[in-house]
């Protein structure tokens, strides 16, 4: 479990490895230039090899914090080519200069965002996942982008976790209750399971402050 309240992200991390077993499931939520790169990782399988394969792309991303997000896919497939498994990965860069998230998915981790509309109605945006295997078959890549508003959420989540965890979502709750609820309501107990959900927090007053 992971939780942490910043000036631009406030998140929470909820996982569990199969069996109580080592995850291969892993994360990526840090600040770089811009604003935040956020990740979640799949490793391949599960068990000690998906967690060295998931742990590897976690660690090119963390090295290159300020790259493009297609070009640090590649770098994960160029990385990974070596490994026996690859990972699947759901990658999203929100800029806190342009109020937009760019992000792009290989696999299948499930990416939403989520907000509260002027007419009072969710709104929600759900990441295009791209078919393939980082490190083993990397599919044509083509990254979508959204505005970003302060309070919106942003959810991914690996196959551990069942389709539609978002219908479970109370969006006035903290990122530590809407992670451990998705986990506890949507978890598998045959795959390792992992959700990272994060609030934005960045305010046009503070892209200025940035600039």
């Amino acid at each position: 479990m992971s939780e942490h309240e910043g000036a631009l992200l406030d998140y929470a991390v909820a996982a569990r490895g199969l069996e109580g077993a080592v995850s291969g499931d892993k994360f990526l939520a840090k600040p770089n230039p811009r604003g935040m790169l956020v990740a979640v990782v799949d490793g391949l399988g599960h068990g000690p090899a998906a967690a060295s394969a998931a742990a590897a792309a976690v660690a090119v991303l963390e090295a290159q914090l300020d790259q493009p997000i297609l070009g640090l896919v590649e770098l994960c497939h160029r990385t990974l080519s070596r490994d026996a498994r690859g990972v699947a990965m759901t990658l999203a860069a929100l800029d806190v200069l342009r109020h937009e998230l760019d992000w792009v998915a290989v696999g299948n981790v499930d990416g939403v965002l989520l907000r509260t509309g002027e007419d009072g109605l969710r709104k929600k945006a759900y990441v295009l996942p791209r078919g393939g295997i980082i490190g083993h078959r990397l599919p044509l890549l083509r990254a979508s982008t959204l505005p970003l508003l302060p309070d919106d959420l942003l959810i991914l989540a690996t196959d551990g976790i069942r389709p539609g965890f978002e219908r479970v979502v109370d969006l006035a709750a903290s990122p530590r209750q809407i992670a451990d609820l998705i986990l506890e309501r949507g978890g598998r107990s045959t795959d390792d399971a992992l959700v990272l959900v994060g609030r934005w927090r960045a305010s046009r007053n503070a892209s200025r402050a940035r600039q």
